[in-house]
């Protein structure tokens, strides 16, 4: 496993970070209790140390299940966790005071302490980031409070699904640690301008949905169906799956015996950048761990593929702001 800075930390964090989405049992289904805590111990055989979750994942079912295999293992490891707004509104909307006032952010790291089992947390996220919310610091004090009082190590913030630019001013005012951004070979927007300020100040970059919600590992065609209440029937709605096919077609073409598959390619094309810290897709098997380990050994791509792999942006966004 290779390590690499996050940001100004002082922390090594593994290139390849565990997304604990998928094993929340809430948006994602299918997964299996069980077969998570098997993907989370292979994680840990395979030297990955860090551990992205969030209160909202299953109203903290995955935090839970972090803790317990943690617990049991009795590993050091980084574990991130994220704050949801009280508004419960995605993308970010309304004020800071009615998206994360004092007293909700106080609770919500009450209760990730809790359910991971820690008397500290490693980062700390909020879940959600307005812009015009930069005015407002009375978030970041009290998050800067409960760090004086060894409740957490790190703050951060996850910028709403994309718009990588929303956390540019945050960034550059140094309040925080770490921003986590959506980054793939479809959305390319946050090497537009972000990551050149993030290296700047220093910030570390957790890149996630390096897979496009499945679509980059060529598994999502016309025939796909997923379960109910699954979060993809609505992103991958109406004429998406169509339009996907030729894309990852178009990709395939791409592969060759240095970088032999879709996944692959995904993946290490987020790790190609020298902003990203880690990236952490989601993992709810030992398989999903050996395959995505596996395919980070190799490195940075090739500076001809990672051309070629730019013009291959796809403008679909579905929460631009207007």
């Amino acid at each position: 496993m290779i390590y690499r800075a996050l940001g100004k930390t002082g922390v090594q964090v593994s290139q390849v970070g565990f997304g604990g989405w998928g094993i929340g049992k809430q948006l994602w289904k299918g997964s299996d209790d069980e077969e998570s805590k098997d993907a989370l111990r292979a994680a840990l055989e395979t030297s990955v140390n860090f551990f992205d979750t969030a209160l909202a994942y299953g109203h903290g079912h995955s935090e839970r299940l972090i803790g317990q295999v943690l617990r049991e293992a009795r590993v050091e490891a980084i574990v991130a966790t994220k704050i949801p707004p009280l508004n419960m509104a995605w993308p970010a909307q309304g004020t800071l005071q009615e998206a994360f006032p004092e007293e909700h952010l106080r609770r919500c790291v009450g209760l990730s302490l809790e359910n991971l089992e820690r008397d500290s947390l490693d980062l700390v996220q909020l879940h959600v980031w307005n812009p015009d919310w930069m005015a407002d610091g009375s978030w970041f004090k009290c998050l800067e409070d409960l760090r004086s009082a060894g409740q957490l190590r790190f703050i951060g913030v996850s910028a709403s699904d994309h718009e990588p630019d929303s956390v540019i001013e945050l960034v550059e005012s140094g309040m925080v640690d770490t921003v986590q951004v959506i980054y793939n070979i479809f959305d390319q927007s946050a090497a537009d301008r972000l990551f050149d300020v993030c290296l700047r100040r220093r910030v570390g970059v957790i890149a996630r949905v390096p897979f496009d919600e499945g679509a980059l590992t060529g598994n999502v065609t016309r025939q796909t169906r997923f379960p109910k209440k699954d979060f993809r029937n609505v992103y991958f709605d109406g004429a998406r799956r169509k339009q996907l096919e030729p894309r990852v077609d178009a990709l395939r073409e791409l592969l060759g015996e240095d970088t032999k598959t879709l996944p692959e390619m995904a993946l290490r094309f987020c790790l190609s950048h020298p902003a990203v810290s880690t990236v952490i897709p989601g993992m709810r098997s030992p398989r999903h761990v050996e395959l995505n380990v596996q395919a980070t050994e190799k490195g940075a791509l090739t500076e001809e593929l990672i051309e070629q792999l730019r013009a291959h942006r796809w403008n679909k966004n579905f929460y631009q702001r207007a």
